[in-house]
């Protein structure tokens, strides 16, 4: 079996590298280029100590090393993505675009055609059931990335491969000092890759610069300071708003009026909801469930599910239910157990089966 394994030189994908030799492996090493250092301005990921420790991993095992160039693919399909998505009052993913669109994508296209499987230090495994290979959870609950790889297509998920998705991550660092790899105590890299050392808001900024609006009390209407446009701020921020008395936190947006609303306290009611509607439906790999088509009256169909709405380790319960909204026609309609904390447009929600352990569909929130 011929294996492309994407190494970035942190632990997780070196300690990739280790595991696919130990199981009579040699795969080909691919290190993938997406900052925007090809953009005026900008300031790579520190992609020379990467490559550096990657090369040293090829060496090491005797695997074939590249680097593949995908900046215009990440601009096209990531970052304007993220700029059209803020430009919209959305809250993005890039990660998960990211992973769909390049990982598994672009990088597919140019080089990974030509393998059978492509592996990754992503923190997730494989199931097969009947057939059908699904995506599932990883071992470490804490290090679960299903929720980055929730839009993959069935493709996708029937070529990738995810060695270290049964491991925790102390034993994923255990493995590497005991290798003696240069990564072994890495530290893990936080952010998004595309900015380098650029802040996220001087990003936005350069791309929809500022304008000033009013900061209102949600509860109230009483105007408590101003900002500098709804672009810089998430549903559920709380840092940032430069506001005394508080906490304060985001509740909600108005784009058009460029206002944002705040609610006062650690818990304030305004902050938290149970219904979640979701858009671009996507099962990744098989319809479980069974659901009506899109084409049939709505009916008593639900069926009970996991699901998370955001990168954490817990889940939430709830019921999923086919509806037919006037305006956006067929969605998904997530019905929560219990109150969920900054439900945020433009994010996705991953939904897996009631063990929580196949991930089974994705919605993007609206």
């Amino acid at each position: 079996m011929n294996i492309a394994a994407l190494v970035s030189g942190g632990v997780d994908s070196s300690v990739v590298v280790h595991l696919l030799k130990e199981q009579g492996y040699t795969p080909d090493i691919f290190y993938i280029r997406i900052g925007m250092e090809a953009e005026e301005g900008y300031i790579d990921c520190p992609a020379e100590e990467d490559i550096e420790i990657t090369t040293y991993i090829a060496k090491k095992y005797g695997c074939r090393f590249e680097e593949v160039n995908l900046h215009r693919e990440y601009w096209d399909n990531v970052v304007s993505y993220t700029i059209d998505s803020v430009k919209k009052g959305l809250t993005p993913n890039p990660d998960v675009m990211c992973n769909r669109m390049i990982k598994f994508g672009a990088f597919n296209d140019k080089c990974g055609k030509d393998y059978d499987r492509i592996a990754t230090g992503h923190y997730a495994t494989s199931e097969v059931l009947d057939n059908i290979s699904f995506l599932a959870t990883a071992k470490d609950p804490l290090k679960d990335q299903t929720d980055f790889l929730t839009q993959l297509t069935y493709p996708q998920i029937e070529k990738a491969m995810f060695p270290i998705g049964h491991l925790m991550k102390s034993e994923v660092r255990q493995i590497a000092h005991d290798a003696h790899l240069p990564s072994a105590d890495r530290k893990d890299s936080q952010g998004i890759c595309f900015l380098g050392k650029i802040n996220y808001n001087d990003f936005l900024r350069r791309y929809l610069g500022e304008k000033e609006g009013k900061i209102v009390e949600l509860e109230t209407g009483k105007v408590l300071g101003t900002h500098k446009g709804y672009w810089f701020h998430t549903i559920g921020q709380r840092k940032g708003l430069f506001l005394s008395g508080g906490p304060w936190f985001v509740v909600k947006k108005d784009m058009n009026e460029n206002v944002l609303y705040v609610s006062q306290g650690y818990t304030p009611e305004a902050q938290y909801g149970k219904a979640i509607n979701l858009l671009g439906f996507h099962y990744l790999s098989s319809d479980i469930w069974n659901t009506p088509s899109d084409g049939s009256p709505v009916d008593d169909w639900n069926v009970d599910v996991k699901f998370k709405i955001r990168h954490t380790p817990d889940f939430a319960q709830g019921h999923l239910t086919r509806v037919v909204d006037p305006v956006y026609g067929t969605l998904f309609h997530l019905s929560s157990d219990t109150k969920i904390q900054g439900i945020a447009a433009g994010q996705y929600a991953t939904i897996y089966d009631n063990d929580a352990h196949l991930v089974v569909a994705s919605g993007m929130i609206i």
